[in-house]
């Protein structure tokens, strides 16, 4: 007998036989086994295939073995297919509800003892928590039901199919089904059992499900429970023991609201839990309840009266081994990560998560938004026409995705907002989902982002809007139209709380400008923040056929249709390496500010609930980099939304390093996110004397001369520098290109930077035109003083009439060697440049320069709308730590605000170079390198890059800014970079 795919696999309805109505992911006493692990299992190319694999009785002997759960498609080597990474397009073709014939099928098998007396007079039920696609269920043969919806738990009675003894549950997966219209998220395609799968006693008497809403009013708890239980499970016994509560309830209609006295809020900054108890003869359920009250009052999000600003991530589930299959530990030490970059908020995108992972933003402290499991982005390919969210036909299916999302999980006090899914389009679908969600659960909001003029949504929500866009939309007053929307419908979404769902993409080096959105949230009290997008990369743990580990994206498993390394777009990298960008959203975020003025300074907290009296407030004070004194500021304990200003300690200035006094406010102890001492927030203040930068030289005796001289450490030949210190260099040669970023590949879209930029053409693909990355010199003059030498020298590219003129000034200056480069660019530019800088190339010789020491910005690289995270001292690192792995190998490594720089070889150091501010006060940074840019930007992964001999410095005197272009706007005109004159100053000497 073979399956029917016309019927089992193009069937838009979302399955039979699971039970309904969904109910809450409860934990009881009840009795439970677990059927993870082993399964048997084969892999089909095609639907039609036999089932007779699900009788008691078949041989499944020659199947291999599979982990249940797992993704099949990263088991076995690729013996079982591959994975798919698509952000929009359908990996198969646009029939809905159809899918294509050749659709690969596992069949699972799994023996199981049912434990004694489970078949006396109780009722068994078999629960899966995830299966990706459409899959079908048999136990001993007998048909039990189906059921989509890939992130969503179903469970099955399968009471009179069970007996005691050996049993046999078998379960048939397709990869595609009419539910993959409406599961089309970025991410990877990934099908298989991918949760966990368990057998459930609910014993007579059980209770079926358990809701307990609160809220929270003035130091007064609020607890609306809903018990669903049958007459023999009364009485029932609600218990806290901490709050002194035990209620009796001797029938349904007995079980009714609690006022509580005494009653500590739950927060996502103070997550107060208590445990409860809801108890009958037969089963004992456990719950953690938070106390708090969820609002919209007016245009302002409020949770217990006070307005929240979410300072989050979209955080996907995934892992470059497990793909989506939960690990607790891993997910806990992920969110403890988020709370140590001050990451107080989480949308799941773009479904529901593992239920334990919301056990842990209740416990850990976050504001959830959870999301359905719903997106049909695919659509948008051919205009949205049969788009599923405004057929009728669809409407079962979408419901059903909603009730089970809330269902599931509507006990958690971290969830503050439903979500209905993402880029599905709009339609009445859509509506039918938040009306059923309005009526279900009144006090939380509901949210979608494509209800753009807000027919059937609580909050306005946007992706990507640039700053000045939000800005307009945060401000009192404003009346322009919204997009898509009327002059009503904008009214009416001007008058809701407005939330960035998704911005500042996170794809490679970036984003910029995190600070401008920041600024704008404490402007306008109806900004609500955001979620950056997203939380981390998604690379796929591979290997080369010579053996070397790399991460994976789209087209690296011979995808008919992908979208490259668009999956690598977060701020934690896939082997959970925070990238500055995180560094930089903590900086920015941090719910501790400091304003100087001369003696004291203002300290801001800007909490939503909790007070600074688990902080302490230490400083030091430092001389060009170098620690000289510490010590603790006492500050008061300041409430939330308070601040307090307070003498700043006796400073001891310098007259000839830089004086900069740093202040940390640190955990006073630790916590379950991290350690006594953690930096919660920083700042700095620059007390330095400001001394005058040497002026230059003026020569009259420059004379022509062939160029081959030696001027202290320098080694010139014919002009051109040959060693320096001791060591082969040649160079400086003018570098104005850098390996694109993600950002610079990426059409401009017209907003924030469009002024520099070609709208419709990626800037790296106007530099590419431009000849950037591969300039020639022609040198028009050599010339010597008595102690100089300079060179003169064009530079262009083939088939440009644009060109930069180069003077290279060396001299010896107070027994040093200075080098001055003026840099001059032709009229005729019309692109934004990447950088302006000199290059120097370093071969290995006898030692490679494999590190470096610097007083300037750091630790980690920056660049002009990135900085908040750098701090001014002094710092070392090997050279392949100044380099950051993004997934695809860019621009990196970068350090602005350069002061001194010492390059080492084994720990010894082999030069020195002291970088002078230009004549408006401008430093230069620095990027230490195996490899060039040219090398770098033909590189896909990091395993492409040639090997390297030689080491690469890179003097900057300015680098472009990087913006959030691959999937939002440009670099801000203040960071963009056009083409100009710009002054390197340089002292050099022998290390």
């Amino acid at each position: 007998m073979t399956s029917k795919p016309s019927a089992s696999v193009s069937d838009i309805t979302p399955g039979r036989g699971a039970l309904r109505p969904a109910r809450s992911w409860l934990r009881s006493d009840a009795p439970s086994l677990s059927l993870n692990g082993p399964w048997r299992f084969r892999l089909s190319p095609t639907a039609s295939v036999a089932r007779d694999f699900a009788a008691e009785g078949f041989d499944d002997h020659s199947w291999d073995s599979i982990p249940v759960p797992s993704h099949w498609v990263l088991q076995g080597d690729g013996a079982y297919g591959r994975p798919i990474y698509t952000n929009i397009q359908f990996p198969f073709p646009i029939d809905p509800p159809h899918v294509p014939d050749e659709n690969p099928t596992g069949d699972y098998r799994r023996h199981f003892p049912l434990p004694s007396g489970w078949s006396q007079g109780s009722g068994v039920v078999l629960r899966f928590d995830g299966v990706e696609s459409l899959f079908t269920v048999w136990v001993n043969g007998v048909e039990i039901g189906s059921a989509s919806g890939s992130r969503l738990a179903h469970e099955f009675d399968v009471t009179g199919a069970v007996h005691p003894g050996d049993n046999v549950v078998a379960v048939r997966v397709h990869q595609w089904s009419a539910a993959s219209y409406v599961e089309d998220q970025d991410q990877w395609w990934l099908p298989g059992i991918f949760r966990d799968v368990t057998l459930l006693l609910r014993p007579a008497g059980a209770i079926e499900d358990v809701w307990l809403r609160t809220g929270f009013d003035n130091g007064r708890g609020r607890l609306d429970p809903e018990v669903i239980a049958g007459p023999a499970a009364f009485p029932l016994t609600l218990r806290i023991p901490e709050l002194g509560v035990e209620q009796v309830w001797n029938t349904a209609a007995e079980v009714k609201r609690l006022d509580i006295a005494g009653v500590e809020p739950w927060s996502a900054e103070r997550p107060r839990l208590y445990d409860a108890a809801v108890s009958s003869a037969a089963e004992h359920i456990t719950l953690r309840v938070g106390f708090r009250t969820v609002e919209i009052r007016g245009d302002q999000f409020l949770v217990n009266g006070r307005r929240v600003v979410f300072h989050g991530v979209n955080r996907h589930e995934a892992h470059p081994e497990r793909g989506r299959v939960f690990d607790e530990a891993h997910a806990r030490d992920d969110l403890a990560r988020m709370k140590r970059f001050n990451v107080n908020a989480i949308r799941t995108s773009h479904y529901p998560p593992h239920p334990r992972l919301l056990d842990l933003a209740d416990e850990l402290g976050f504001w959830v938004v959870l999301e359905c499991d719903l997106e049909t982005h695919g659509f948008d390919t051919v205009g949205w026409t049969g788009n599923p969210s405004d057929d009728p036909a669809w409407r079962e299916a979408y419901l059903d995705r909603v009730q089970r999302t809330v269902e599931r999980d509507k006990n958690h006090p971290s969830i503050v907002i439903w979500s209905l899914g993402n880029e599905a389009g709009t339609g009445s679908n859509l509506a039918a989902m938040s009306a059923w969600v309005h009526a279900r659960d009144a006090e939380r909001p509901v949210h979608y982002e494509g209800d753009h003029t807000g027919d059937y949504t609580d909050i306005y929500s946007r992706m990507y809007a640039s700053v000045a866009e939000t800005e307009e939309i945060g401000a009192p007053g404003a009346r322009s139209p919204l997009l898509d929307c009327t002059p009503a419908q904008s009214a009416r979404q001007r008058a809701k709380p407005f939330l960035l769902c998704e911005y500042a993409h996170a794809m490679g080096n970036g984003p910029g400008a995190l600070d401008r959105y920041e600024a704008l949230v404490h402007t306008y009290p109806r900004l609500h923040g955001g979620f950056v997008w997203e939380w981390r990369d998604h690379g796929i743990l591979a290997t080369t056929p010579a053996g070397t580990p790399y991460y994976a994206y789209g087209g690296d498993f011979a995808e008919a249709v992908h979208d490259g390394n668009f999956v690598m777009d977060g701020m934690l990298l896939s082997d959970d390496a925070p990238t500055p960008s995180l560094h930089e959203y903590k900086a920015v975020v941090q719910p501790v500010r400091f304003a100087f003025d001369a003696d004291t300074v203002a300290i801001s907290n800007l909490r939503h609930s909790a007070d600074t009296s688990d902080l302490r407030f230490r400083w030091r004070v430092e001389h060009d980099g170098n620690p000289v004194a510490r010590g603790e500021l006492k500050v008061p304990v300041v409430p939330a939304g308070g601040s307090e200003r307070v003498q700043l300690p006796h400073i001891d200035v310098s007259p000839d390093a830089e004086t900069w006094l740093t202040i940390d406010a640190v955990l006073t102890a630790a916590t379950a996110w991290a350690p006594e001492g953690h930096v919660v927030a920083s700042a700095q203040l620059d007390r330095s004397v400001r001394r005058p930068v040497p002026a230059v030289r003026t020569r009259k005796d420059w004379r022509p001369g062939d160029g081959t001289l030696t001027l202290g450490i320098a080694e010139f030949i014919s002009g051109s520098l040959v060693r320096l210190a001791g060591r082969a260099v040649t160079g400086p040669r003018l570098e104005l290109f850098r390996a694109p970023t993600d950002n610079d590949e990426s059409p401009s879209d017209g907003v924030e930077g469009s002024d520099a930029s070609t709208p419709g053409v990626a800037n790296a693909e106007l530099w590419r035109r431009a000849g950037l990355d591969r300039l020639t010199s022609r040198r028009l003059s050599v010339s010597h003083a008595a102690d100089a030498l300079c060179t003169v020298d064009r530079v262009s590219s083939a088939n440009s009439a644009t060109s930069v003129t180069v003077e290279s000034v060396w001299s010896l200056e107070d027994g040093e060697l200075e080098l001055r480069v003026e840099i001059e660019p032709s009229r005729g530019w019309t692109a934004v440049w990447p950088r302006i800088g000199i290059r120097f190339d370093l071969p290995d010789g006898d030692a490679a320069v494999d590190g470096a020491e610097w007083f300037g910005l750091g630790p980690l690289e920056s660049y002009p709308d990135s900085l908040r995270a750098a701090r001014t001292s002094r710092f070392s690192s090997t050279i392949e730590d100044l380099t950051v792995d993004y997934g695809r190998p860019q621009e990196s490594g970068h350090r602005s605000g350069l002061r001194r720089l010492t390059l080492t070889s084994g720990g010894t150091k082999v030069l020195r170079l002291d970088a002078l501010p230009d004549a408006h006060g401008r430093r230069p940074g620095y990027t230490l390198s195996r490899h060039t840019p040219q090398q770098i930007a033909q590189a896909r992964h990091a395993f492409e890059l040639p090997e390297a001999t030689t080491s690469h410095l890179i003097i900057d005197a300015a680098q472009h800014g990087l913006g959030s272009r691959a999937c939002g706007p440009d670099v801000h005109p203040e960071f963009a970079l056009r083409p100009q004159a710009r002054t390197i100053r340089l002292r050099l000497t022998a290390g």
